[in-house]
């Protein structure tokens, strides 16, 4: 993320740029929002030639440069897209725990898989409804407790108990920003949105087994660079025996579950809370997750 601070658009703000190399150290000292870094390196130059540069661009430019095309919309060239996501793969490798470059990576990464997974969903009929109708998941649009009350087999009633159990909330998912189509950016949001429910559905706990399983399941799906490289380096992390357990069990069960199991960003979740679970994993061929012991359900990170 600290490469951000050299994204001047114009030579003026070279002088500037040994100041900004200070940012790096901070950055890597997690001591930065990525939104505020985005922000201020994109505009660092546009701002000081402010009066110059509108005098200079039509209106008709104005518009197709800088149009909102979603609430907190920040838009990036394609450079700048590179070294975002270089700078935010650097830090999330160092750190699985800080999201927020997680999800900078996924959506500066992401331009040649999201209109993939588009294309599935556009193939299916419930992917159609769901990009018709762009359902949102979060406490505002989800009655947790009513999900409590459904019987204990159901989908919603697992959903409950994965958040109460992993003490996580459908609000933690941040809203997209770099993604520049309107469309793309609502399937990286329902991407982002759905991470939970795909853990409820695969069975797989929030420790570090247990997500690189669910992202080797996403990586075969999505195809999403953020997706792969959390597959194949999450397990550098491991200790012995957790590795051992992840290649015997765990790696596999997921391969199978990528490959054979119906593109899983097709399921409309919230208008199969009542469902039963099993039910909705043989619907969607999805492989019934291995045991996995109580120790092991522990050691959270952040997806």
């Amino acid at each position: 993320m600290a490469v951000l601070s050299f994204l001047c658009r114009s030579a003026t703000c070279g002088r500037d740029c040994f100041q900004n190399i200070l940012s790096f150290r901070l950055v890597f000292n997690f001591q930065v929002k990525p939104k505020f870094l985005a922000y201020y390196s994109i505009r660092c130059c546009s701002t000081r030639n402010s009066a110059s540069h509108d005098a200079s661009l039509s209106s008709e430019e104005k518009d197709n440069g800088d149009e909102i095309l979603y609430p907190g919309y920040i838009h990036t060239s394609l450079f700048q897209k590179v070294l975002l996501g270089v700078g935010s793969a650097a830090v999330a490798l160092t750190n699985p725990h800080r999201g927020d470059m997680v999800a900078v990576m996924g959506e500066t990464t992401g331009m040649m898989a999201l209109p993939q997974i588009k294309q599935k969903m556009e193939a299916d009929s419930e992917g159609q409804d769901i990009l018709r109708e762009r359902p949102r998941i979060n406490s505002k649009t989800v009655n947790i407790e009513k999900l409590k009350k459904f019987p204990q087999d159901t989908l919603g009633h697992a959903y409950y108990r994965f958040l109460t159990e992993n003490g996580v909330s459908p609000d933690s998912r941040l809203p997209v920003q770099f993604v520049d189509d309107r469309n793309l950016a609502y399937v990286m949001q329902r991407y982002r949105e759905v991470h939970d429910l795909v853990h409820t559905i695969l069975g797989m706990p929030t420790n570090m087994q247990g997500e690189v399983a669910v992202k080797w399941v996403e990586a075969i799906q999505t195809g999403l660079p953020m997706c792969v490289g959390a597959a194949v380096f999450g397990p550098i992390r491991f200790k012995k025996g957790q590795r051992q357990q992840y290649t015997s069990t765990y790696l596999p069960w997921a391969i199978r579950c990528g490959f054979k199991s119906k593109f899983l960003m097709n399921i409309y979740f919230e208008r199969r809370w009542e469902q039963p679970l099993d039910e909705l994993r043989t619907e969607f061929n999805i492989e019934a997750p291995p045991s996995i012991p109580k120790t092991l359900k522990k050691a959270q990170i952040i997806s």
